[in-house]
């Protein structure tokens, strides 16, 4: 058996304020993002937009202590993954490849030609499949092993989408059930899965399967939880004019007070680690939402991040993806194929909304729109608060 490396892939966050300006420059000058008539201008327009957000997105960060966690938690999964597949046998290198901030995909890539591997498992931490989270890693990687001869020599594959392994839905049950008991009746709780979005076109037009597998990944861990409380699936971190899946999550929020719910238990369903987007945007803003609207109790359920039985999971299928026939680039290319989202037709640019986006606050709306925006303070992020 030669060398064994196991790539996590994930988002990137600024450790620091002073990292804010210069991540979200990298985040918007991905043509991924933002899709412009003219390449040219990608850069340029990245830099006004980073610019002009940098002040409101360091303020939100300061909420949370001065930076995104997401690192630091990367790092520490990636070390509790190496440790038990130490206890199973397999001695493995762990990469972190970040798509906007350090540790970059491409720093751990070459970091994995320096170091020799020869057998090669990318994981990456979204549970479900989207075209804009894993799709968008996998196109990155594609390019780079079809730029070097080298790459090519790893025996590589993919785990490109992992929310009904079972270990998962269990962790998912036991933190769930956990916050569910520290109420003093536990099956009044309603519990409250709030799942980042991604616009209704992606899954009606281009068919990224996001929702069904999000659909079926609560409904797994409802059977696992085996409780009879009520449950609501929701959509956070919408964005522009465009519809997102519904229903949103500050809109449910209402909804269920408006109904007497007295108890919130708040599933952070799409996300295994702690970051902006749960510290923020569920803890301060949708905490702050409950309450106004009447209710009480505001019970959030921690990230995974190294919760033991879900490191055990990803260690399975690491085991496992490494015993099971390759699935390669060209199977996930094959997928995005079907997505019918990438290439993207030119027609296409200037409206192209992200699901991943900075604190869930942030995404295109129009090119037209962004540039209004800058230069006369009005605009549909000014107006929805954005600004």
């Amino acid at each position: 058996m030669g060398r064994t490396g196991v790539l996590l892939l994930n988002l990137g966050g600024p450790e620091q304020l002073e990292d804010v300006r210069p991540f979200l420059f990298n985040l918007f000058a991905d043509p991924e993002i933002i899709r412009l008539p003219s390449p040219w201008l990608q850069k340029p327009l990245a830099w006004l937009i980073s610019t002009s957000r940098a002040s409101k997105s360091q303020e939100n960060y300061k909420e949370i202590g001065g930076g995104s966690p997401l690192r630091r938690i990367t790092e520490e999964q990636g070390e509790a993954l190496k440790a038990y597949l130490q206890k199973l046998g397999r001695d493995v290198k762990i990469y972190i490849g970040m798509r906007y901030w350090y540790p970059f995909t491409e720093e751990a890539v070459a970091q994995i030609k320096q170091d020799g591997i020869e057998e090669l498992v990318i994981l990456p931490l979204y549970p479900q499949f989207s075209i804009s989270t894993s799709g968008s890693s996998f196109r990155l990687l594609d390019k780079l092993w079809q730029d070097d001869p080298a790459l090519q020599k790893i025996d590589y594959t993919l785990i490109p989408s992992w929310y009904n392994s079972p270990g998962y839905v269990r962790a998912m049950a036991d933190l769930i059930t956990q916050e569910l008991d520290k109420l003093p009746d536990s099956n009044t709780g309603h519990i409250f899965f709030s799942a980042h979005g991604v616009p209704v076109s992606y899954v009606e037009e281009a068919g990224d399967p996001y929702q069904r597998e999000m659909e079926h990944c609560v409904d797994l861990i409802m059977q696992a939880v085996g409780r009879p409380n009520d449950f609501t699936l929701a959509y956070q971190s919408r964005v522009g004019p465009v519809e997102w899946l519904q229903p949103y999550t500050e809109d449910a929020i209402k909804g269920l007070a408006a109904k007497g719910i007295d108890d919130l238990v708040v599933v952070p369903i799409s996300f295994v680690s702690e970051h902006i987007e749960t510290l923020q945007e569920i803890d301060i803003e949708y905490r702050e939402i409950a309450e106004e609207a009447g209710i009480e109790g505001f019970h959030r359920v921690p990230a995974l991040n190294t919760y033991p039985v879900f490191i055990e999971d990803m260690g399975n299928m690491v085991v496992k993806a490494l015993e099971s026939p390759r699935k390669l680039f060209s199977d996930a290319a094959q997928l995005q194929k079907e997505v019918r989202i990438y290439p993207q037709d030119k027609s296409a640019w200037g409206l192209t909304p992200f699901a991943e986006v900075w604190n869930g606050r942030l995404a295109m709306v129009g090119f037209l729109a962004l540039l209004l925006e800058m230069v006369s303070g009005h605009g549909p992020l000014h107006i929805a608060g954005l600004m």
